[in-house]
């Protein structure tokens, strides 16, 4: 029986004349788990998804070497369109919502999979997670703040029902108290409809908080993983993630 939703193996991605982004990466999100990714600017999180969503021709990258299994299928090399049609759904880093579009024509886009039977059901279902969104139904996306925006391409990506949920830097830009309600209601989607989950993050302490267990990865490669309290009590966690600060105040204190 199948326990992942997806498992990567030893991956190792590359752009063109850049060298590996990425190398001998490992990780697995259990089905109907939410696993936070963790890491800075620059340290391979977008490459992974690209990797994993098929995206990676379109940015001049490939696959090096290494396995992604979703589901139980073999996706190195399978296109964007199909993955979708599998069960993969995507809310990318700046949400790229339409903006002159309203927010029920963004969600109708992200419908566009179901049968015409279903469409209803499932824009239903979306404005129950988010009531904001049945408020502004007919509103043009683009006159949305910040939040709502974030809520939409969330509601775009869950319309169709997605067995696997990838999601960039769901807090980016964002108030704490909008970015802690939209994780909550993540714990929903994956109590209610058992919808696996890999969010990457650069806010760790929130990610920590709602995922069971977490990555972190440093200039292409995973240097720590474990459950969500072993990672956030880790060393090498409060290395990456403090250390700076520390260095930066005991220089602070100690100039004269």
């Amino acid at each position: 029986m199948m326990s992942h939703m997806l498992e990567i193996k030893n991956l190792s991605v590359g752009y063109a004349r850049k060298g590996l982004a990425l190398e001998n990466v490992s990780l697995s999100v259990p089905k109907g788990s939410i696993v936070a990714l963790l890491g800075a600017n620059g340290a391979g999180k977008t490459t992974l998804i690209r990797a994993v969503t098929g995206l990676l021709p379109l940015h001049n990258g490939h696959v090096a070497n290494g396995n992604i299994d979703f589901g139980g299928a073999q996706i190195v090399g399978v296109a964007p369109h199909r993955l979708v049609r599998m069960g993969m759904g995507q809310v990318p880093e700046g949400r790229l919502i339409f903006k002159q579009l309203s927010v029920e024509d963004n969600l109708a886009v992200g419908a566009a999979i179901l049968p015409r039977s279903a469409v209803r059901e499932r824009m239903d279902a979306v404005y129950a997670l988010f009531p904001r969104l049945l408020e502004r139904r007919k509103q043009s996306a683009g006159w949305l703040s910040g939040g709502e925006q974030q809520m939409l391409a969330l509601g775009r990506a869950l319309v169709g029902g997605p067995r696997l949920l990838l999601v960039d830097e769901l807090s980016l830009g964002l108030a704490p108290l909008i970015v802690q309600a939209i994780y909550k209601q993540l714990i929903v989607v994956g109590q209610t409809l058992g919808t696996s989950m890999l969010i990457v993050e650069q806010n760790a302490r929130i990610a920590l908080e709602f995922a069971s267990s977490a990555y972190i990865l440093e200039r292409g490669q995973i240097t720590l993983s474990g459950s969500s309290e072993e990672v956030r009590n880790s060393p090498i966690m409060r290395d990456a993630y403090l250390g700076a600060a520390r260095k930066s105040s005991v220089t602070e204190t100690t100039q004269p």
